[in-house]
């Protein structure tokens, strides 16, 4: 890996400190392997454990596994947890053999953590031999804070969950989730214009466990396609900005969408609007926001990290893996922050990272 430091300088008009790279020492480092007990590889989402509930202790991190000890895309099972001084320990593994997930286990990008509820929510696109013409509809798997599957969701416009982002309120939680398996298995490696982002409402009234009280299709025609290396392309990273906007990494249009009043909106939004595209952005997969409002995406294609404001103007690009042919292909997914810093998984050496 390529390490660097990061130089912080004010950016105008943004308000905020941010990070442009120079050649130097490291500020990237190892935090943890995430392989599991049972040899799962290829780390996709990421979670920071933000109030303790459960087993699960403030500051810790989960991760969730998408391919098995043999490689197999879409057959992942365990989702890890790690402690802040790096020990890893097992969170939750799904016996795909039990689970009434549509098509068994594959566990995605798709990681959400709602503490005052007591869940964790993990998304899963499975397959049975690791390519994408036995991949199916997938779910969502809603585990307790001791790592217990408590409840699974299906249907609701679930099809292929490939990453989410959560908002709860009271006894009421949003789950904003992309899906990838819209018409792309047909497609049989052609891009069709199916992807979906979707809105689903959860009520935790009463102490009970999460009810569905509705699922709305808020974004609608992003491209998507069946891919030997990645198993899908398509609609990934989400986030929630303060303004109520969910952002949303379009991977093959290299480009980053908004979609406006994502919490109240009852109609798809269609694909969005732009709010940049191009430059640096090469199959942007992992996103997030940060306090200052910029929009941090993982490159799937380059290694690198970008940034840009919600305006829509460039901010900094960090190179966070050079490995592999081409550099930095395939290593970045999930990321999220901390109180340490930016975490993400780095697929390439199957470990958990912190961008300080």
């Amino acid at each position: 890996m390529h390490y660097m430091k990061l130089t912080l300088h004010r950016v105008a008009g943004l308000g905020a400190l941010v990070a442009t790279a120079v050649c130097a020492q490291a500020q990237i480092s190892v935090v943890a392997s995430t392989v599991p007990f049972n040899g799962d590889v290829n780390p996709y989402g990421v979670a920071v454990v933000k109030t303790s509930f459960g087993e699960l202790t403030a500051g810790e991190i989960l991760v969730t596994n998408f391919n098995n000890s043999a490689n197999l895309q879409g057959t992942g099972t365990t989702i890890v947890r790690i402690l802040p001084d790096g020990t890893q320990t097992l969170f939750s593994y799904v016996n795909p053999e039990t689970t009434s997930c549509t098509g068994g286990v594959g566990l995605t990008t798709a990681l959400a953590i709602l503490p005052s509820a007591g869940y964790v929510i993990a998304g899963s696109l499975p397959t049975t031999d690791g390519t994408a013409a036995t991949a199916q509809a997938g779910c969502l798997l809603v585990f307790d804070g001791w790592g217990d599957l408590a409840q699974t969701i299906t249907g609701v416009n679930i099809n292929g969950p490939w990453d989410m982002a959560a908002f709860q309120e009271g006894n009421q939680a949003f789950l904003f989730v992309t899906n990838v398996l819209n018409g792309t298995v047909a497609g049989g490696g052609n891009i069709v214009n199916e992807g979906t982002v979707v809105r689903i409402t959860l009520s935790f009234a009463g102490g009970a466990g999460p009810v569905v009280t509705g699922s709305t299709v808020i974004g609608s025609g992003f491209a998507e396609r069946t891919d030997p290396a990645a198993l899908v392309i398509g609609p990934t990273g989400v986030a929630l900005g303060s303004n109520g906007t969910l952002y949303v990494a379009d991977s093959l249009n290299n480009r980053i969408a908004a979609i406006p009043n994502a919490i109240s909106r009852t109609t798809s939004a269609g694909t969005g609007t732009t709010v940049f595209s191009g430059g640096f952005l090469s199959d942007p997969l992992g996103l997030t926001v940060n306090s200052a409002g910029n929009i941090l995406t993982t490159n799937g294609n380059n290694g690198r990290l970008v940034t840009t404001s919600e305006a829509g103007a460039f901010v900094s690009k960090v190179l966070l893996d050079d490995s592999g042919n081409p550099p930095g292909a395939g290593a970045l997914f999930g990321l999220a922050f901390g109180a340490g810093g930016l975490y993400y998984v780095d697929d390439a050496t199957n470990t958990l990272n912190i961008l300080k």
